[in-house]
Parts: structure tokens; sequence; C-alpha cells
């Protein structure tokens, strides 16, 4: 059972859960819009917050942190330098998830997450 457990598993073991998340939030950094089922919408949030928050700070040991977890170094760089600009007054809540109509062929509901 799973009680109280906040991780969202996905249907995925571990690794593969975690290389999905990566994967995810590097492209939603990248186009700054993806089209994803709900569920792992909600999983990316809150990683994609996370680096943007880290990239507020701007710190060394923030940006390996982020180098660790994105997979483009490039985009590690824009995001670091042009987060303190975007997001620098705003206290939270970088990223908007928006419910869209069409569904997959499994039936599971579809949802756009962006970057405010």
């Amino acid at each position: 059972m799973r009680h109280r457990c906040r991780v969202p598993q996905l249907g995925k073991p571990a690794d593969q859960r975690k290389a999905l998340l990566r994967a995810l939030t590097t492209e939603l950094l990248r186009h700054g819009r993806i089209t994803t089922t709900k569920v792992r919408a909600k999983a990316v949030r809150s990683e994609a917050e996370r680096m943007i928050t880290l990239a507020k700070d701007g710190s060394l040991p923030a940006r390996r942190q982020a180098m660790g977890y994105v997979y483009d170094k490039q985009l590690v760089h824009a995001l670091f330098e042009k987060a303190q600009e975007r997001y620098g007054n705003r206290p939270g809540g970088y990223t908007r998830i928006m419910r869209t109509v069409s569904r997959r062929g499994d039936n599971a509901d579809m949802a756009i997450i962006e970057l405010v």
C-alpha cells in the first residue's frame, strides 16, 4: 500500500520514472510548453519549479545541481541567465497546467503545461 506516499509512481520503475521526469523537464524548459498526460504534467511541475528556483539563486552549487538534472548544458546556461529577470519578483508558481479535451489512445486525460 502507498499510504501518504507523495511521489507519483506513473506506472514505471524508479529509474524509468526519473528519466521520464528529467526528459519532460528538459523539454519544458527548452520549448516553454509541452503536451502530456495530466498526471505526468502534475509530476513534472515540481521538478521544473525546482530548476527555476535554482536558477533564481544563481550560485555555482545551484548551477551544478541543475546541470546534474537537466540533459542540455546550454539550456542550463540560458536558464540561469534569464531566470532572474523573468522570475525575479515572483515567489513561486512558474508553471501553469491547462486541460485539453483530446485524449490519447488509452483514453488518458491530456494537459498542456507551460511556463508562465
